[in-house]
Parts: C-alpha cells; structure tokens; sequence
C-alpha cells in the first residue's frame, strides 16, 4: 500500500517502512507525527481524493532533526566588478512511515 501526501509545500509518495526527508516539522526525536493532507491512496483499489482524502492519515515517526547540505548562491554583475557569495543551510525532518490509515 502507498499513499501521496502534501507537506511543507511538496507532494510525496510513500509507503510503509520507507524514510522520508522533509521541510523541519516541530517534535522532537522518537515523537510520533500525522500527516493528514493525503491526497491518494493506493493498493489493491485506488482512491483519489477531490482533493483529500477523508478520514485518511500517514503516521511516522521523527528519526533525525538537522540541517541539509549547504547550497551556494553566487551572485554577479559582468563588467562592474560586485560579487556575492552565500550559503544557505535548509532545515530538514527524517521521518520513518509506520503506517497508512486509509
């Protein structure tokens, strides 16, 4: 069984015993998250919501809170000499799907 959900602005397929990293969700490391924006779930018959789901929820649980890798953004303006450098660090939630209530 697998289900498409939305958080922090994406869509994700996932399925159960699968980690999942996703923009920082509050909680700490071992609580127990729902995600409720199921859009689709899927299996033996295929429901699609219009555009949820109703009474269908993802649960996983938080393996890792942290930082992404570190992306650069470099600026520049040919011929004027102004140059810009960034880095820029995302915050990130590791989640382990448990289950899928369908």
């Amino acid at each position: 069984m697998y289900a498409v959900v939305r958080t922090g602005g994406k869509q994700y397929k996932v399925s159960e015993g699968e980690f999942l990293k996703v923009e920082k969700l509050q909680g700490e490391i071992g609580d127990s998250i729902e995600l409720n924006e199921v859009l689709m779930v899927g299996g033996d018959s295929i429901v699609i919501g219009a555009p949820l789901v109703p009474s269908a929820c993802v649960v996983g649980t938080i393996v890792q809170q942290g930082k992404d890798k570190k992306i650069l953004v470099f600026k520049s303006k040919r011929r004027k000499g102004t140059r810009k450098l960034r880095g820029h660090r995302q915050p990130r939630t590791i989640l382990k799907i448990v289950q899928i209530k369908a």
